[in-house]
């Protein structure tokens, strides 16, 4: 993670949390309250949409040019409470594995660095 979170640092502002483990209500309370109200919140759900890396990029540049910051919300291992899904404006998925919340950071974080070396047109090799 943190190799990843130091090469996106470059090209974004990028701030992690992480709370403690607890069940998804009092976790979806803790997270809310850590959201800022502005943000546009993206949730990895295995049942959100697929995006390509590209379409990642792009993405992130409609929010980017829409002037908002994005907040991506990944759930416990008991997953996310209901009040983070329905705060969520969009939900995406890494695919159609279940990946431990630990590891589904490390993919977002690399996926996120990816979407920002093909907006700015450079060429990835990690």
């Amino acid at each position: 993670m943190a190799h990843y979170e130091r090469l996106l640092g470059r090209h974004a502002r990028l701030e992690t949390l992480e709370l403690p483990e607890s069940d998804p209500e009092r976790e979806g309370e803790a997270i809310l309250k850590r959201v800022p109200a502005d943000s546009y919140v993206c949730v990895l759900d295995r049942e959100g949409r697929t995006a390509s890396s590209e379409a990642l990029a792009g993405f992130l540049e409609e929010r980017r040019a829409g002037g908002r910051d994005v907040s991506f919300v990944i759930g416990g291992p008991f997953g996310l409470s209901k009040a983070v899904r329905d705060r969520a404006d969009e939900r995406i998925s890494l695919g159609a594995i279940t990946l431990p919340h630990q590891l589904a950071r490390v993919v977002l974080l690399e996926q996120l660095f990816r979407a920002h070396k093909i907006v700015l047109g450079q060429a990835y090799h990690y």
